[in-house]
């Protein structure tokens, strides 16, 4: 959604699809090494704000894109200009894993589920997760941008669109299918074991969502001066 509002994708809208279905959701966050010396999120903060060329922040992803934003928007928040950041943008997010694991980056932005199997080896400390309240369960132990004075959440939803074509009765079959899907225990064991959390939301609700989210991004990208 992002990139759509950039135009990256051409003539292409989110108006040119119908959403049918959310079924999941991710986080954004932002990560170190387990000795870091960046306790917190406000300690990295500090050192960019001290010396923007000092903290390296590696991603998965170009410039503009979601990894980048929401480094960018951290940094706006803390009266950092984005432009002097450090970033090095990489294939994947496994290269940008290996890149801070190799200490060639001091931080990584990218999605939660990305790094919960270098939890449990204590390779990694999240710093703070881009959700609206904590995690659940043993995940709630990390703490949450907004708790720690930022104002930043960034959801990343997992869902379906059909082509605009597609009749009204086959819209409303895939959108029964799969609220009846969200509610069956199969489906949520699959979406736990992928380490995605709760967000279920078919239909209108859905496509009335998609749009005030792009509209919200378009908006951040204009202020970054990436899109018109």
């Amino acid at each position: 959604m992002l990139i759509d509002t950039q135009g990256k994708f051409g003539r292409y809208t989110v108006d040119d699809v119908r959403w049918v279905a959310a079924v999941a959701t991710d986080y954004g966050m932002i990560a170190v090494r387990h000795d870091a010396p960046y306790q917190n999120l406000k300690a990295l903060v500090d050192a960019m704000q001290t010396d923007p060329s000092s903290v390296v922040i590696g991603a998965g992803a170009s410039i503009g894109s979601q990894d980048w934003m929401k480094v960018a928007m951290l940094a706006k928040q803390a009266g950092i200009d984005p432009r002097k950041m450090r970033y090095v943008a990489f294939e994947g997010g496994g290269e940008s894993v290996t890149a801070l694991m190799g200490n060639h980056v001091q931080a990584i932005s990218g999605d939660f589920s990305e790094i919960i199997p270098y939890l449990s080896s204590n390779k990694m400390r999240v710093l703070a997760v881009f959700a609206k309240t904590r995690l659940p369960g043993e995940l709630g132990a990390i703490p949450t941008a907004k708790e720690q004075g930022y104002d930043l959440e960034w959801p990343v939803i997992r869902g379906f669109y059909l082509g605009p074509k597609v009749s009204e009765a086959d819209y409303q079959w895939w959108k029964q299918t799969f609220d009846k899907l969200l509610q069956s225990d199969r489906f949520k064991a699959q979406r736990d074991q992928r380490a995605l959390f709760e967000f279920n939301l078919t239909g209108q609700p859905l496509d009335e969502y998609v749009k005030a989210q792009v509209a919200e991004y378009r908006q951040q990208a204009r202020a970054f001066g990436l899109a018109k």
